[in-house]
């Protein structure tokens, strides 16, 4: 397969911070597909449950999963997670949400901590790279 010819899918998740910035949620590209970093953004814009890794944490996963789904991805076709902390000794809250979502999956998986995010508020961003392989899964056709 070609990369330098084969159509880009671009997935919005309707932030506002998207065209700001330059970016997209996820971007497929043949069977690949990456979701960027995806902060705990509730549908009204504000910041969802404030103080509670968990619950910020599912609702990461939640964005990213609906946006590898409209890029023809599943969670199954994750290969790579990256979960970003602003403190790294509530790594275990996250890492249940996430093992929540993955546990018969167990995508390569990182954990780290960074100083901060955009929003002082967010403790937690989620990041997926994943390769469709499912040769029933939507392609590109159409795009």
């Amino acid at each position: 397969m070609d990369l330098h010819t084969t159509p880009r899918r671009l997935v919005s998740s309707g932030s506002p911070l998207e065209p700001e910035i330059g970016f997209s949620r996820a971007v497929r590209t043949g069977p690949y597909v990456s979701v960027a970093g995806t902060a705990p953004i509730a549908p009204d814009g504000t910041t969802t449950a404030p103080g509670d890794v968990h619950a910020q944490t599912v609702r990461c996963l939640d964005i990213a999963e609906a946006a590898l789904r409209e890029a023809g991805a599943r969670l199954e076709d994750v290969v790579r997670t990256r979960v970003m902390l602003t403190d790294a000794t509530t790594w275990r809250e996250a890492a249940r949400a996430h093992g929540e979502r993955f546990a018969a999956v167990r995508p390569a998986c990182t954990f780290v901590e960074v100083s901060r995010f955009i929003d002082p508020q967010w403790l937690v961003e989620v990041e997926m790279d994943a390769v469709v392989t499912d040769h029933t899964a939507p392609d590109m056709v159409g795009w």
